[in-house]
């Protein structure tokens, strides 16, 4: 596990805990004098441990990756999650990231298009200009 690496509150982490327990969560506080970190956990081989928080030694977590959510089907399920916890402000940011990375995929496959020469009956390219 890396041990230079600096955890924030806030951040979703896997390691395990003084008892072996293998957790999966994000932390609720830091002691840098002691070394450790408050997880709450979301996930565990120990089941009794899911859904609550559990101090365990800087050294022994990892802080796992951000995501960034670029796949449409991503998009759309957060999108979903969204409505139904009445987000709205991330709803909204969550539909124009959504529409610009539609946008794009259009263009490239229009880019595309007029590259291979690709026309319809009527001359045009075959993704039609919007």
């Amino acid at each position: 596990m890396n041990h230079e690496e600096l955890v924030e509150v806030g951040d979703w982490v896997k390691g395990k805990t003084k008892n072996g327990e293998l957790i999966h969560g994000f932390v609720e506080s830091t002691d840098s004098l002691r070394g450790t970190v408050k997880v709450y956990v979301v996930n565990s081989d120990n089941d009794v441990a899911v859904g609550k928080s559990v101090v365990t030694v800087k050294q022994w977590i990892d802080v796992l990756p951000v995501s960034t959510f670029d796949d449409e089907e991503q998009l759309s399920d957060l999108i979903d999650l969204a409505l139904v916890t009445k987000d709205k402000e991330w709803f909204t940011e969550l539909s124009a990231k959504n529409a610009t990375k539609k946008q794009s995929k259009r263009i490239t496959e229009e880019d595309r298009a007029r590259k291979s020469g690709v026309r319809n009956r009527l001359g045009r390219s075959a993704i039609w200009e919007q």
